[in-house]
């Protein structure tokens, strides 16, 4: 099992995560139950031998439900020197899930990592963001996810763009005359928003949905988002991000919402009456294995309904009945 030290490694983890996920899921696993005192309380509530747990479907996934009601720490550091904490945005009166992050080189680089094994290096972009009710929040994981690519990203014009969507429109159509690569990443009401106001052929920028109306209209299934997109802005395909304030991995869709994941995630599905009855793929809940939740838990029980294909892929089919919505919630298909 590796130590403390070697966890703390943003190297060790990527290096892991290529050369055997499974190997390194099983040793982050017993790392956590040695020191992350609720989840080994977790594990041994369900009366989990360690013993006979050689397979990551044989391991406890502790449902996400926890970040809302104590900090999940994994590591030897207490919950108060964390260096971020990032924190759902939840609705009105509803308590927020807190994500205590001790090495912030681990998020960035294991983010930076996933994005370039899909779409290359951020400084090949010009990296735009319309995230505005994330915005009013300073701890949103999803601003500092659009603040890392945008810190690797090309141009001075990378930033996020609230109300001045005339200028947003202006760098858009720049872009596109020019060839500069572009992203463009945003909430989905504010993307739907921005494109019924300001229509135009992008063919140069890859436009990427992360969920969440926010109550701000009435909520559409994802096929309907994207067909309107697709039509205001002559895209081929919308793309989609898949994460979360629990996660510090992405998984992305380059279109249908067929999501891949980045190499230190992985994707499987629960009976939705047994928690110990996971699967690598078929329909259930989604569990996800994120190796660079090294310090607080890389298995998460999510609240999502999914299914994963036989090649590691998944798409997102709505979320669990007993589920409070949640801003970063993807919506169904």
């Amino acid at each position: 099992m590796p130590d403390y030290k070697a966890l703390n490694s943003s190297e060790y983890i990527l290096n892991a995560a290529h050369a055997d996920f499974g190997m390194a899921a099983l040793e982050l696993f017993r790392y956590q139950y040695a020191n992350n005192a609720l989840y080994r309380s977790y594990c041994d509530l369900l009366r989990v031998n360690l013993e006979i747990v050689q397979d990551v479907c044989q391991v406890p996934f502790l449902p996400i439900s926890f970040f809302k009601s104590q900090p999940i720490v994994s590591s030897p550091a207490a919950a108060d020197t964390a260096v971020l904490v990032f924190e759902s945005s939840g609705t009105t009166g509803e308590v927020p899930s807190r994500h205590y992050v001790h090495n912030a080189k681990i998020y960035e680089d294991c983010l930076l990592s996933g994005f370039r094994e899909f779409y290359g290096s951020p400084a090949d972009y010009t990296i735009l963001a319309l995230l505005p009710s994330y915005l009013e929040r300073g701890n949103a994981s999803l601003v500092y996810m659009a603040r890392t690519l945008m810190a690797a990203g090309a141009g001075a014009e990378s930033g996020f763009y609230i109300n001045e969507w005339d200028k947003l429109a202006t760098i858009l159509r720049r872009n596109e005359a020019t060839g500069q690569k572009t992203l463009l990443l945003g909430v989905t009401y504010a993307l739907l928003d921005f494109a019924e106001s300001h229509p135009m052929d992008l063919r140069h920028t890859i436009v990427m949905e992360t969920g969440g109306m926010k109550g701000r209209r009435v909520e559409m299934t994802r096929d309907e988002v994207h067909a309107i997109l697709k039509q205001q802005w002559q895209l081929p395909v919308v793309h989609s991000e898949y994460g979360m304030t629990e996660l510090l991995s992405q998984a992305y869709s380059d279109g249908e919402g067929i999501f891949r994941c980045s190499a230190t995630m992985q994707v499987l599905v629960r009976d939705i009456n047994d928690p110990l009855d996971v699967r690598r793929q078929g329909g259930g809940a989604v569990n996800v294995v994120d190796l660079a939740n090294v310090h607080s838990c890389a298995f998460i029980a999510t609240e999502d309904m999914g299914v994963v294909n036989e090649d590691g892929t998944f798409k997102v089919m709505g979320r669990l009945d007993h589920s409070a919505l949640r801003g970063c919630s993807l919506m169904a298909v």
